[in-house]
């Protein structure tokens, strides 16, 4: 995608300010003893948006690590300021158009100081069996290490849906490896290292309520149709199919019946994604062609 978004030359940096952490945040008010630290120097990093309901938590779960680096896309509520509270993080943030979440992510990498990295979302927390485990862990450099992840929806602990189990690669040595640069489904680039496992899970809250579903939704949908113009073939059929495939497989196949309203919701939103992102697929292609 060849948008015009800038992140050097309009990018702001808003310091921690020189005040003691607020209540509840930061070091000033540790949620659990610190871990042992890292083997070596580690920086967490963190794109947000509009992130303040869950950020507090987040953040204290990283008062362990060296530095925090937040890259905001663009927060209208208190995420900067809240995020600006804890001494080891430092706040940048992104003007311009959004890139897709692969660049984001790089960019966030970069800003870093160490080249050890931990990369977690804005609705991700930590455990402090986590943080024990990396501390713990002789990290080495050629190794890609991937996380577990409980995914939680209005509370409830999601084993279904093809929400578990669930693992992705988020602790890596940027001198090695880094995401590739999609605008969805971005990850790690694995090829040529060793991928090994950690035990301890990251507590997901991606959807708090059925608004979230909505408005993440509207994103993947656009990102994906950006992300595969002019490369893969759509149509109202193909999405229509492709929809009532992903509920089906999710509800029965992946057993959502079995979580009640929970599960029934997910398996929903899970068909209308493919649908909406296979629909606008179609109508980007057709704007595309000559």
């Amino acid at each position: 995608m060849a948008s015009a978004y800038a992140f050097t030359s309009q990018e702001k940096i808003l310091a921690p300010p020189s005040r003691a952490p607020a209540k509840g945040a930061g070091n000033g008010h540790r949620l659990h003893p610190r871990p042992t630290a890292p083997s070596a120097p580690l920086s967490a990093t963190i794109l947000t948006k509009d992130s303040a309901r869950l950020l507090p938590t987040v953040l204290a779960a990283l008062d362990w690590c060296d530095e925090v680096i937040v890259l905001d896309t663009g927060s209208t509520d208190a995420t900067c300021a809240i995020a600006a509270t804890f001494a080891n993080v430092k706040v940048h943030h992104l003007v311009g158009p959004f890139p897709g979440f692969g660049r984001a992510h790089r960019r966030a990498v970069e800003l870093a100081r160490h080249d050890w990295i931990l990369s977690i979302d804005s609705d991700e927390v930590v455990s402090p069996e986590l943080a024990a485990e990396i501390g713990a862990c002789p990290l080495d450099a050629h190794t890609v290490y991937t996380l577990p992840f409980h995914n939680f929806f209005r509370g409830k602990h999601i084993t279904t849906c093809g929400w578990f189990p669930d693992r992705h690669e988020r602790l890596f040595n940027r001198s090695v490896t880094n995401f590739c640069s999609s605008e969805v489904h971005e990850r790690v680039q694995t090829t040529g290292l060793t991928v090994a496992p950690l035990r301890a899970p990251v507590r997901h809250y991606s959807y708090h309520h059925t608004g979230d579903f909505l408005r993440k939704m509207s994103a993947y949908a656009r990102l994906f149709a950006e992300q595969n113009v002019g490369r893969k073939k759509s149509g109202p059929v193909t999405a229509v199919t492709r929809s009532l495939w992903a509920f089906f497989k999710s509800y029965v196949l992946e057993r959502g019946f079995t979580q009640g309203a929970e599960g029934l919701t997910i398996s929903a939103y899970k068909s209308q994604v493919v649908f909406w992102k296979y629909l606008m697929l179609h109508e980007a292609n057709r704007a595309a062609s000559p």
